[in-house]
């Protein structure tokens, strides 16, 4: 007995402590790998000293080759050192397998039972073992420079210590023996053969059940939930449970392996030939370990084709490669993605199903897990890559439906751990006590352990699971560990041959025992159970094969919705690694590979569903174009002719459709352009929006932030573009055109909230306040700086050179009539409409910018007229204190230079300032619709400004107002783009000056105008086709800014003003016609500056110049109008 119970607890501490994934995290491995090589493998000093060393591998001689060995006498300390990881991990390797050869050794001693439909843990570890073992041997072999790192390790060791490492002698001999490890091996378990072969038989009956055609299964209605509808809440149940989910490749991997290492048992059992023969036709490779496969039909033909009497086994090995096709595991993928389609749409309907069928939930993710596995293998080992059969374009179906029933499990976890509770105590453990107290012989230690076992699983209760709450990997109280432990305890115990219960007599007491294993693992081990039964972690080691599979998704419509199930597969990355070899983590040797493939998935989903979205707007925009005001001109021109009855153009002319027509379907099954974008968006953002976010090592993903981070970037690319601006030819799209595509676009862009749950309205705050700006935050022009760029250098330097006119009647600017044409319409770009769309599109901000470049455009025109002023200085002072002085004043006139070039930067000045006056304007009333009560509070506020507040504060409520588009009195932007002007060597008070004499310089210079033929006033456009009439605004705004940065009078200053224009009195004694053929037009210049003014009043301009003047002067204007039309 107490033989056994060592034993035992020999069996739980290998197979439960020693995973099989532990033996292949060595680093030995990454010798494959160029630059994961120890840097003395690849050192051309130490060159002929490596070869050298594996030439005569295992033995050392140092004393006759010192010649060869000098380099490796230099650095023989640092090779100890660097070359002991590897070195030792060799050994490891070596004493691992002296500890498996001891284990099966005692395994045979014992005669232990072995049958995975009885014993299945114990059965399905031993076996484990052997293949672990077996795996390891042959990737040891597959190390090209072990011999060179044991040597060179081997070789300093001696030099510096005197003698060759203890372990070297046995370790040498192991790489020497096991260069054909296979070979080796199967000589080894020759006297292993009887336990594995019986292990291996025991699979006839589970193996060949799993290995089905997928007809098969579709006759038996394999994973459906809805065949038999009365059962439906009746627990699965199946005589060997874990078996049901046991995984196809882990069992090929037992069969071909086991049977190659006990190979007799093909010809002397039929049963274990038939197992081998359906094995070698369901796969040409398999996985040693992450991307290192082993070809079954070859080796195994090389292994048998030197034994004697094999002739018929390798006749076998090649029929069953033929017949290897993947054709089978075709069609059980397509019944797979049906079956699992309807198991998560069951589920998800009625979750606590997964109580009573979760046998079916995770058989579903094994065979699943093993059909993407296989194809994953084979699709990048198999030279016939170009057959259907390796290249499955709805794999991403497949994987998906297995994300939903793992989501389902993670989310319902508490469901399944209270049923499981209960079925443990009121099912498993009643029929338990049946079995123990049936049995014919039960002696007293395993009587002990039973009614231990019993009596722990009566007492779970739902109860336990209160005290905390439900989630999954928590865990209702130690009582189910501990029925876990005594269960696996009481199989291992009694699988002993000379064990008083043997388990061999009481199989029904060992499938009993399996159930309530699998039933345990439900309530405490869920995720557990996920990553045995769909982890898909091997997607990494095959990085390319994933790559080519995610774009196939996407390049098929229909599988566009799968999409996401690629990023989800990076999360089952963090399993791939081991924790006993912490390295791979730390030194993010995948850790960076994993993110990037995440971020390169989500990216592309993001822009596919971008350009998608791209083209539906493409599409809305052409649409909504229909609807514009020019386009319905050609229509109406139809009607008035057709009531006229005129014909209308060519007799073959087609009539033009209207718009909307595209809405009319006469049959269902026609399918536009727009219909398929609207489908394919749908089906990509389903995937989008699947999950709110993913971990990926500690790093969380959000898939919608990318779709938003896209959507932001296009947006504001396609509203740049909409523009439609040529730098070349200085041509841009009309503000209201491009108004009707933005909003158009913004239409699409808010429905894709229908879709994903994104915030739109943060998208359109951040594009359209950038745009705003005059760049955006990529350091590109944005839409502000385009108008405000066209506006300043097109269309008001157009006006500048007289080929535009401000119309105040029409608030436009209009072309005139010139030898060369413009190519655009100034009207159809600065009417009130247009300049409303402008504001809408700039808003605030970029409209004070468009204010402050065209301030910055004044105040280089005004810095140009204080030159002027400066150069006629002495003539301008003496003028102004000559006002009374008539003769003397004409006389100190001729003195004056420059005297146009005044009046016309001047006109430029007044030309701006009234583009500015019509963009301020269509601010306030765009404001004025969007936010009426804050306009309204800011123009009261403005205009109960007592007149004794300190000009600070009322610049500030100055600016406040002008940023809503109000008049205001004194033009803030304006007073700070004149103070920026700093002269140098010149005080304040000649600054001061120099504005005064300014004033007087343009007063003095306005009879000058009468002698211009364009000076002529219209009294259909209120104005003079020269723009004179802009100069009223010029003077009342640069007299206001430049007196309120000198702190001087701006009353006083525009009095003078008027003192210093009444020499325009002395037109009317002219007697030269060419000098006062439009004097009455421009008399009426005084009292446009008296209107526009805040500061003057017909009064004041009363005792300047005579009223009846201006009377005379309108009547004469409008008479010579009225007979220049007639």
């Amino acid at each position: 007995t107490k033989f056994q119970l060592k034993f035992c607890h020999t069996v739980l501490v290998i197979f439960f402590f020693l995973s099989p994934h532990v033996l292949f995290s060595f680093p030995p491995q990454a010798c494959g790998d160029p630059k994961a090589k120890p840097s003395y493998l690849v050192d051309k000093n130490l060159e002929s000293a490596v070869k050298f060393i594996v030439r005569k591998f295992p033995a050392v001689e140092t004393r006759n080759n010192n010649q060869q060995l000098a380099q490796l006498q230099k650095e023989k300390s640092e090779i100890l050192k660097n070359l002991a990881l590897y070195y030792f991990t060799f050994v490891d390797v070596m004493e691992f397998k002296d500890h498996v050869c001891e284990l099966l050794n005692t395994i045979d001693a014992c005669q232990v039972f072995f049958d995975i439909t009885v014993n299945f843990d114990l059965t399905k570890n031993y076996l484990d073992l052997v293949v672990t073992y077996t795996t390891l041997m042959i990737i040891l072999s597959r190390i090209e420079e072990r011999k060179a790192i044991i040597g060179l390790y081997n070789y300093a060791h001696e030099m510096t210590h005197g003698a060759s490492d203890r372990e070297y002698p046995r370790l040498g001999q192991m790489i020497v023996d096991y260069e054909n490890p296979l070979k080796k091996m199967m000589e080894e378990f020759v006297p292993h053969g009887k336990s594995l072969s019986d292990a291996l038989v025991s699979l006839q009956m589970v193996y060949p059940r799993r290995n089905l055609s997928a007809d098969q299964w579709r006759n038996a209605q394999l994973l459906s939930l809805i065949s038999a509808p009365s059962t439906m809440l009746n627990p699965a149940q199946s005589d060997t449970m874990p078996c049901e989910y046991l995984s196809l490749d882990t069992m090929e991997k037992w069969i071909v392996f086991g049977f190659i290492l006990c190979h007799v048992a093909l010809n002397s059992d039929a049963a274990a030939l038939s197992l081998w023969k359906l094995a070698l036709q369901s796969s040409t490779c398999l996985c040693l370990f992450r991307d290192e496969v082993f070809h079954i039909h070859k080796a195994a033909e090389d292994l048998f084709v030197n034994i004697r009497g094999y002739n018929k086994r390798i006749n076998d090995i090649r029929e069953c490669k033929e017949q290897a096709l993947g054709s089978m595991h075709r069609e059980r993928r397509k019944f797979l993605r049906s079956a699992l389609k309807e198991l998560a749409t069951v589920l998800a309907d009625q979750p606590g199903l997964l109580g009573p069928k979760a046998l079916f939930v995770f058989m579903a993710l094994s065979f699943a897990r093993d059909e993407i596995i296989w194809l994953l293998r084979h699709a990048d080992n198999i030279q016939k890559k170009s057959t259907d059969d390796f290249i499955d374009k709805h794999i991403a179906e497949l994987i998906f439906y297995m994300e939903e029933l793992r989501a389902h499990v993670r989310k319902y976890g508490p469901v399944m751990q209270r049923y499981y509770v209960q079925y443990l105590s009121g099912f498993d453990a009643v029929v338990l006590n049946e079995l123990v107290q049936n049995l014919s012989v039960c002696p007293e230690d395993e009587s002990i352990i039973m009614s231990s076992f019993v009596n722990t699983m009566t007492s779970l209760s739902v109860k336990q699971g209160k005290t905390v709450k439900w989630k999954i990997r928590e865990i209702p109280g130690r009582v189910v560990i501990f029925a876990f432990a005594l269960a696996v305890l009481i199989v291992a115990y009694t699988s002993v041959s000379k064990a008083s219960l043997g388990l061999a007599d009481h199989k029904e007491l060992g499938k009993m025992m399996n159930t309530i294993i699998f039933h345990t693992k439900m309530v405490d081990s869920l995720v557990e159970m996920l990553v045995e039964t769909s982890d898909l972690s091997i997607f990494c080691f095959y990085s390319r094969a994933f790559e080519k599979m995610f774009q196939q998704c996407l390049e098929l419509p229909s599988q566009s919705r799968h999409s996401v199930c690629f990023p989800l597969l990076c999360t089952h990355f963090m399993s791939c690694t081991h924790e006993l070899c912490p390295e791979e983590v730390n030194t993010h040797m995948h850790t960076k590979t994993h993110l990037s493939l995440c971020n390169m998935f989500l990216d592309e989903m993001a822009k596919q569903a971008r350009n998608l979205i791209t083209d539906i707007c493409t599409e809305q925009c052409t649409l909504s174009d229909q609807l514009l005001p020019k386009h319905c001109a050609k229509t109406i021109s139809q009607a008035v002719n057709k009531k006229s009855k005129k014909a209308t153009g060519k007799k073959g002319e087609p009539e033009r459709e209207k718009p909307g027509v595209e809405s009319m379907r006469k049959n269902r099954l026609l399918v536009t352009n727009l219909d398929k974008l609207h489908t394919a968006l749908s089906e990509l953002c389903f995937s989008i929006n699947y999950v709110p976010n993913l971990i990926v090592w500690e790093h969380t993903f959000t898939p919608r932030e990318y779709l938003t981070s896209h959507l932001e970037i296009r947006f504001t690319k396609s509203i740049v573009g909409m523009t439609m601006y040529n730098q070349a030819t200085q041509e841009i799209a009309k503000p209201s055109e491009l108004l009707t595509s933005v909003r158009a676009y913004m239409t699409v862009l808010q429905s894709i909230e229908n879709y994903v749950t994104i915030d739109i309205t943060r998208v359109f705050n951040n594009v359209l306040l950038q745009q705003t700006q005059h760049l955006d935050s990529h350091g590109e022009p944005t839409i502000t700086s385009l108008y405000t760029n066209w506006y300043l250098e097109t269309l008001l330097r157009q006006v500048s050179n007289g080929h535009i006119a401000y119309f105040p009647a029409m608030k436009a600017f209009v072309n005139l009539p010139t030898e060369n044409e413009l190519t655009f319409n100034a009207e159809e770009y600065s009417d009130i409409s247009e300049m409303r769309s402008l504001s809408e599109l700039l808003g605030p901000y970029g409209m004070k910018f468009l204010s402050e470049s065209l301030m910055w455009h004044i105040s280089s025109q005004v810095a140009e007229l204080k030159k002027l002023v400066v150069e006629n200085m002495e003539v301008l002072t003496q003028m102004r204190t000559s006002f009374d002085k008539p003769d003397h004043m004409a006389a100190l006139f001729k003195k004056l230079t420059s005297v146009d070039s005044v009046l016309k930067r001047m006109t430029i000045i007044g030309v701006i300032l009234s583009f500015r006056s019509l963009a301020q304007e269509a601010l306030r009333d765009v404001l004025s619709c969007h936010i009426p009560f804050l306009v309204s509070s800011v123009e009261d506020f403005k205009d109960h400004i007592p007149r004794e507040t300190d000009m600070k504060v009322a610049m500030n409520v100055y600016e406040l107002s002008s940023a809503a588009g109000l008049p205001c009195e004194i033009d803030p932007a304006l007073v700070v783009a004149l103070s920026s002007q700093k002269s140098e060597n010149i005080s304040p008070e000649e600054e001061y000056k120099i504005a005064c004499l300014l004033m007087v310089f343009v007063a003095v210079s306005l009879p000058t105008l009468a002698s211009n033929v364009m000076s002529q006033y219209s009294p259909a456009i209120e104005g003079h086709c020269n723009n004179i009439h802009c100069l009223a605004k010029a003077i009342n705004q640069i007299a206001a800014a430049l007196f309120t940065i000198h702190k001087g009078s701006i009353e006083d200053r525009l009095k003078e003003f008027l003192l210093a224009s009444s020499s325009l009195l002395k037109i009317g004694q002219e007697t030269d016609k060419m000098t006062t053929r439009n004097r009455e037009s421009v008399y009426l210049l005084l009292d446009m500056i008296v209107q526009e003014s805040p500061f003057l009043t017909m009064d004041l301009l009363e005792s300047c110049f005579p009223y009846v003047l201006l009377r005379n002067a309108y009547h004469a204007v409008y008479k010579q109008s009225i007979s220049a039309n007639a």
